[in-house]
């Protein structure tokens, strides 16, 4: 057995080591053993024999592993660093506890980590403006790409239809555990104020776009979270461009529908997921004050108050980016990295390693999974 495979399972004694042999005879059990180790070890451990090999490669194993996985989800941030393109992945404690240099992606200026999902990364190399009307349209191309950051793999999507302003994305899963979809909306003429939407859907299954013609909401960019199998966005409110009004949400059927927020927010309002639930963190009163709400039925746009709290350092600094975990979540500042505990209301302030990048950051939950990106 390689050294490398060796230290990720526990050391046998020799009545243990003789039996070994019958252990791999019930791939049941083999399977749960495995399940339990990191992506890494998992790759090297397919060289200990072709049935590991077979085992670990099969689709029952990757589901196994990310059953497995669901249940140590983390999080993952990236700094978009010019320079170094890295994943930082970090612990409910604030520990990192691994760097992922991204490779090939040197001279790249524009990448955007967009979501994260059973392992699954979505980058876009496009420029993503924070306000909705760009003053003339963007000529750089859109691309997309689906990253998986345990295994290494990389797949840049087919580009889409030619367009002259991109107006936002957003990635499904499902309904497979491998399966994806996503969501691009754009106009192919650029006039301001007037934007003619239109969508179009990628299948991974096909690996193919989709025209579904023109619609009558988009997004606000690229922002977006997925969640019982629907994807969500802020609308733009018809007042203010760069304020959310209300909520865009599409199923895995293609249809699409709008929802309430329960009052008026501010353009520091961000999507999680929390507790279950969609949620909505809205920063009120020059970042001085927040809410959390948590959408409990969707048809009625019923929402309920989880709780509010005072942000610390608020005053100076702006909110970068937020991302819900169980009862907590990671919230990102100008010059801070905090875990907020939504039952508590209790903040604790994180010290990431020196040299982390401030650079329009971002974080997402994370799970590591084996899922293929093709």
């Amino acid at each position: 057995m390689d050294k490398s495979v060796a230290k990720c399972i526990p050391k046998l004694s020799r009545r243990q080591n003789d039996s070994w042999s019958d252990v791999e005879t019930v791939e049941d059990v083999l399977a749960n053993i495995l399940s339990r180790l990191p992506v890494k070890c998992l790759i090297r451990s397919k060289a200990v024999s072709r049935l590991w090999h077979k085992l670990i490669s099969s689709p029952y194993f990757t589901k196994l592993h990310l059953m497995r996985s669901r249940e140590n989800v983390i999080y993952i941030l990236y700094p978009y660093m010019d320079d170094i393109k890295e994943l930082h992945l970090v612990d409910g404690d604030g520990v990192t506890t691994e760097v992922i240099t991204l490779p090939g992606f040197e001279n790249v200026s524009s990448l955007s980590m967009i979501c994260s999902y059973n392992g699954l990364i979505c980058f876009t190399i496009y420029p993503w403006f924070p306000h909705l009307y760009m003053s003339q349209p963007v000529e750089e191309d859109l691309e997309i790409l689906i990253c998986n950051p345990a295994t290494r793999e990389i797949r840049l999507l087919p580009r889409g239809s030619p367009a002259e302003q991109e107006l936002g994305i957003g990635v499904a899963f499902g309904p497979g555990t491998s399966d994806y979809r996503v969501f691009r909306f754009f106009s192919s003429i650029f006039e301001k104020p007037v934007v003619s939407p239109q969508c179009e859907i990628f299948s991974s299954s096909t690996g193919t776009w989709r025209g579904i013609g023109f619609v009558q909401q988009y997004p606000m960019g690229a922002n977006h979270v997925f969640f019982n199998g629907q994807v969500y966005w802020f609308i733009a409110s018809s007042e203010d461009h760069s304020t959310p009004g209300s909520i865009l949400s599409v199923d895995m059927e293609d249809n699409f529908k709008t929802i309430e927020l329960p009052e008026e927010v501010t353009a520091h309002s961000f999507l999680i997921i929390l507790e279950g639930f969609l949620s909505l963190v809205a920063v009120y009163d020059d970042d001085l004050i927040m809410d959390v709400w948590m959408l409990k039925d969707a048809n009625e746009s019923y929402w309920e108050k989880k709780c509010s709290a005072y942000i610390e350092h608020a005053v100076e600094e702006c909110i970068d980016s937020v991302a819900g975990r169980n009862n907590e979540f990671f919230f990102i500042t100008t010059e801070h990295y905090f875990i907020f505990n939504t039952d508590r209301t209790t903040w604790e302030q994180l010290y990431l390693q020196e040299g982390f990048g401030q650079d329009s950051p971002v974080v997402f939950t994370y799970t590591e999974s084996l899922l293929p990106c093709s």
